[in-house]
């Protein structure tokens, strides 16, 4: 088996392994690819694995040899699902890897928002806390999570996990999901129009489709507390972003954490990038090691599975 790697870097930049793929076939690993690219380096592929370049219909019937087509990621957009089905290609994905990491890059997100950690470090190293005349001093209001609502919308794995952090720092959980399921102790599944009203922070871990698409908009941010936070850490479209910059710069909610946008890498336009009490990274948290490593290891054995005819994690 031929296998072709075709953008490897966000997954390994150098600090992992892919001597284990090796093993399965001949392996040939391009950091990145673009669009033009990935019919070329594909040729003569039986395996090809991708994080974001793209498989439409035209470059899936231009590759005769190609039987599988391994995401490294659990979105499979970037697949045309129905195409490879024709073709019998097998197409699958990494479920479930990054559930601790992004989990983890939520709060990060919310209590930067709420201690202002950063503005206070850059500011004793610029001297303010040298030249104070007091032991102590805070450049903004600082939130307690003690008490406050979080509302959850989506309860998957993720969302799962979040919402044990937020009971552990004694918050107490709202939760809107197309599945809901009985209220116990810290957890209570809502409605959207209530979740909305009633949260201090609310997270999105809902997958994106057109029903998903700008589900925070100018109708919900209007429904959310002026003291509200909104966590972004699932797909970027589903923020109306002009809305919630709008939002934010005329103090309608109290702040945003976002891990991605809508574009990605964004525009240097996108209004968010200069929006008032607004925290942005590009996109990482999926990328710790740990995961990393977890979801290398995962398309390891999806490869496998596929070589031994037993598919796992297929997706169409």
């Amino acid at each position: 088996m031929n296998i072709v790697v075709l953008d490897g870097h966000p997954l390994n930049p150098g600090d992992l392994d892919w001597e284990p793929m090796g093993e399965l076939g001949g392996l040939r690993v391009y950091d990145r690819s673009s669009p033009q690219e990935v019919l070329e380096r594909s040729l003569g592929a039986q395996i090809a694995l991708t994080n974001k370049c793209s498989f439409d219909r035209a470059t899936i019937e231009a590759l005769a040899d190609l039987r599988y087509i391994g995401v490294l990621a659990t979105g499979y957009n970037v697949v045309d699902l129905e195409a490879a089905r024709r073709k019998g290609i097998v197409v699958t994905n990494i479920p479930a890897y990054s559930t601790p990491s992004v989990a983890q890059h939520v709060f990060a997100l919310l209590l930067e928002l709420c201690g202002a950690i950063g503005i206070h470090d850059r500011s004793v190293k610029m001297g303010n806390w040298s030249s104070c005349p007091d032991f102590s001093y805070t450049l903004r209001e600082l939130t307690e999570l003690q008490g406050l609502n979080l509302g959850l919308i989506g309860y998957g794995n993720i969302g799962n996990a979040v919402a044990r952090i937020a009971r552990a720092f004694g918050m107490e959980v709202l939760v809107h999901t197309r599945t809901p399921g009985p209220d116990r102790e810290g957890l209570d599944f809502v409605d959207l129009e209530s979740l909305l009203r009633r949260s201090d922070v609310i997270s999105l871990h809902c997958p994106l489709t057109e029903d998903t698409r700008g589900l925070i908009g100018p109708e919900s941010l209007a429904l959310m507390k002026k003291s509200a936070i909104l966590i972004n850490t699932g797909r970027g479209p589903l923020v109306d972003e002009t809305a919630l910059a709008r939002a934010l710069n005329e103090g309608r909610i109290a702040g945003a954490g976002l891990d991605v946008l809508s574009s990605e890498p964004p525009f240097a336009e996108n209004p968010l990038l200069r929006a008032r009490n607004c925290i942005i990274t590009p996109h990482i948290a999926w990328a710790s090691r740990a995961a990393r490593q977890r979801l290398m290891d995962i398309a390891v054995e999806n490869v496998r599975g596929f070589i031994e005819g037993k598919v796992q994690n297929q997706v169409n």
